[in-house]
């Protein structure tokens, strides 16, 4: 589909502005939610499934997901694409913003913060990691715990200590 104009924050609202794309990329991109009931029933917002089966398929035709089709009765898996990848930093931002303009819960934001407090080089990271699981790439090496289950150890941190 072509932009309404040549202006590139137009296209990216195109592509992401509307209420539930982000966080269905966020689902994929944190949460590692490939297929459809996952998705479905990990959507702590409440995304109903004919809303969700739209944008997986409008995110597949712009280019941000891929499907495979593994034939009858199998499930579908979702994956990244580049462009969805490079867009680490940009939810990094808007967490950081969401942390301290908006309400949120201590579960919630923790990734956030952790995004936030490993800057950049997290980020790159990140998205490493991503560019494995997603694409196939050769996995890099890595001197510290990957950022992955570093974001997965501070969620459950903070949900023990929401719980008790």
């Amino acid at each position: 589909m072509e932009p309404r104009s040549g202006c590139p924050i137009n296209a990216a609202v195109e592509v992401l502005g509307d209420r539930w794309s982000m966080l269905v990329l966020r689902d994929v991109i944190f949460g590692d939610r490939r297929f459809f009931r996952a998705l479905l029933t990990g959507s702590i917002e409440g995304i109903a499934s004919n809303i969700l089966a739209d944008r997986l398929r409008r995110l597949v035709d712009d280019g941000m997901l891929t499907r495979d089709d593994p034939g009858r009765g199998r499930r579908a898996t979702y994956s990244l694409t580049e462009s969805s990848i490079a867009l680490v930093p940009v939810f990094a931002a808007l967490g950081s913003w969401g942390r301290r303009y908006r309400e949120t819960t201590e579960e919630l934001a923790v990734r956030a913060e952790l995004l936030e407090e490993g800057g950049p080089a997290m980020w790159e990271d990140f998205m490493a990691e991503l560019r494995v699981t997603h694409l196939g790439a050769p996995t890099p090496p890595h001197p510290r715990e990957p950022v992955v289950e570093r974001l997965r150890a501070a969620r459950e941190a903070a949900r023990s200590r929401a719980a008790g």
